[in-house]
């Protein structure tokens, strides 16, 4: 079974258009296309159906596909094993980051990634949602939620550590609340899913149900809401920390931090070897964003450390 012909419709699977699948692998339409005719021919059954605009897999197309992903995955990870990691990443890394993160985050750090392994392509999609990487087609997804059972394996990339904070002039009108408690008096801003804020006291754990003057589903907007003074939140310091270095917010109620233990995860299917593009990724950015995260220890400067160096 020819790889070329796998590689061809692994991407025909994810882009749903044989030109832009050849394009991506640098052969043309024709040739595309009949790479696709001598896999379903190898196999002897039909595998996608086309039409003048699109292709679309056939329910034989959707039942290989896995086996295909898996195969191309095995050998790339086999190449890699040999040689101790001699073989430098090349090909397409498809990766799926939440939309902020990712480019407030990943994309700056993609220039030194593939400024150090030119033969590498990134394919990044940037959104919320919650995409299935095998049905996705895609080799890695970063994510800052609770991670639920599943085959697929996780390595933390950074901590995600939150603040509660407001704009200087939100506290100029309304105050400073001291303690959990007096949340109750004030105007606050909501992630959703983030309804109720759960402290850490002396006395244990105390969790506070606030008010809500403004509910959304995108941390930017509740980020944006409380610059301009609409009230308190909680924010990643990820999101947060150049605002907090500029004294455009201000951090609140720090002798009760909030009780989390979320973090930034990189997941990726099970495999015994992990290919290099993917290994390569992970690596990457785990020192990229260090141990603390730069924005954590740009964040340590005003507590009378070192300014650190940031990427």
């Amino acid at each position: 079974m020819n790889l070329n012909h796998l590689r061809l419709f692994v991407r025909l699977a994810s882009t749903h258009n044989i030109s832009r699948a050849g394009q991506e692998l640098a052969v043309s339409p024709a040739v595309a296309s009949s790479y696709v005719r001598k896999l379903e021919s190898t196999l002897g059954v039909r595998l996608v159906h086309r039409t003048t605009r699109q292709v679309s897999l056939t329910e034989d197309g959707k039942a290989f596909l896995p086996h295909a992903e898996a195969i191309l995955a095995s050998v790339e990870a086999a190449r890699g094993a040999v040689g101790a990691g001699s073989i430098a990443p090349s090909g397409t890394l498809r990766v799926t980051a939440p939309a902020s993160f990712g480019r407030m985050h990943l994309v700056p750090g993609l220039k030194s990634l593939l400024t150090r392994f030119p033969e590498l392509n990134i394919d990044l999609r940037l959104t919320d949602t919650i995409i299935d990487l095998v049905e996705g087609g895609f080799d890695i997804a970063i994510r800052n939620s609770a991670l639920e059972d599943s085959s697929l394996i996780a390595r933390r990339l950074a901590p995600d550590r939150r603040i509660l904070c407001a704009a200087p002039d939100y506290l100029a009108r309304f105050g400073k609340p001291d303690r959990p408690a007096a949340l109750k008096d004030h105007s606050c801003l909501h992630l959703m899913g983030l309804e109720h804020w759960t402290f850490d006291t002396e006395t244990g754990p105390m969790t506070v149900k606030t008010r809500a003057r403004l509910r959304t589903d995108n941390g930017e907007a509740v980020r944006d809401a409380c610059l301009a003074g609409l009230g308190v939140t909680v924010n990643s310091t990820w999101s947060v920390y150049r605002h907090l270095e500029r004294g455009e917010l201000v951090p609140i109620l720090q002798d009760y931090p909030l009780s989390s233990e979320t973090n930034i995860w990189a997941v990726y299917p099970s495999s015994r070897q992990l290919a290099p593009k993917v290994r390569a990724f992970l690596d990457h950015f785990a020192d990229y964003y260090g141990n603390p995260p730069y924005w954590d220890r740009l964040l340590e400067k005003d507590a009378g450390g070192t300014p650190p160096v940031i990427p």
